[in-house]
């Protein structure tokens, strides 16, 4: 744990530098964080947040762009009928299945909360379909808190580099709020994100343009471990010519 403190800042200033020059999470290229960029409204976060599970994020902005631009309130997507919610974000996976739960949430949101959606991660969670990361995701790009959003990406670099042993996102939140400084846990999410599909990509990760290969556990044990074994074929093959 302690080592993870220490290497921690140093990982988040290098991938600031890479991808937030500025230091400004509205330059992200994330679809959440170009919809901060666009507008302050938590719902759409919240509607967005749902729409991107398990969707690729130029789906996801597709599909929020056609629905927003028809059906932008709680008011207006619950009282609008599912099938039109439907031919709305059939860009994202599941779109059957999420329409349905984007008329939920925003059923609820009116009936318990007045047609505002909660600020507190506890309430966040008392709504259908939104679990730990959907709420984090809210505080974070909704409301600006200080929160870590931890899907597959996180959670996967994370273990990669050394700032947690977990085997489920959910864990792996719980290790970063403690290991991360709570100046940086607004900008976990957006870089550790960019950073997973840009270089430490789950198949065929780009070893060669990353920068944290001396303590990086899938370079140490597999790329280092595969140029190893080529090495000693080479000097197999060697002997055996000579």
């Amino acid at each position: 744990m302690a080592r993870a403190r220490d290497r921690v800042e140093a990982i988040l200033e290098d991938l600031s530098r890479r991808y937030l020059p500025s230091g400004d999470l509205h330059e992200g290229e994330t679809a959440l964080a170009k919809l901060v960029a666009e507008t302050d409204d938590p719902f759409r976060v919240l509607i967005s947040t749902v729409l991107s599970q398990r969707t690729r994020d130029e789906m996801t902005e597709r599909a929020s762009a056609q629905l927003f631009a028809k059906y932008a309130t709680p008011s207006e997507i619950a009282g609008a009928r599912t099938e039109d919610l439907e031919r709305l974000i059939r860009p994202v996976g599941f779109y059957r299945q999420k329409a349905r739960q984007i008329g939920n949430v925003s059923r609820v949101i009116l009936e318990r909360h007045g047609g505002a959606v909660p600020r507190s991660y506890e309430a966040l969670l008392d709504l259908p379909q939104v679990g730990p990361k959907t709420a984090n995701c809210v505080l974070v790009y909704g409301f600006g808190e200080p929160r870590i959003p931890t899907d597959t990406h996180v959670h996967r670099v994370s273990n990669r580099l050394g700032l947690a042993r977990t085997k489920a996102p959910e864990a792996t939140e719980r290790v970063l709020m403690r290991v991360v400084p709570k100046a940086w846990w607004l900008h976990v999410n957006e870089l550790f994100i960019r950073f997973g599909k840009d270089i430490c990509r789950p198949v065929g990760p780009r070893c060669e343009s990353c920068s944290f290969t001396a303590f990086c556990r899938h370079y140490r044990t597999v790329v280092a471990k595969r140029g190893t074994r080529a090495a000693r074929e080479r000097t197999r093959r060697d002997r055996a010519a000579g």
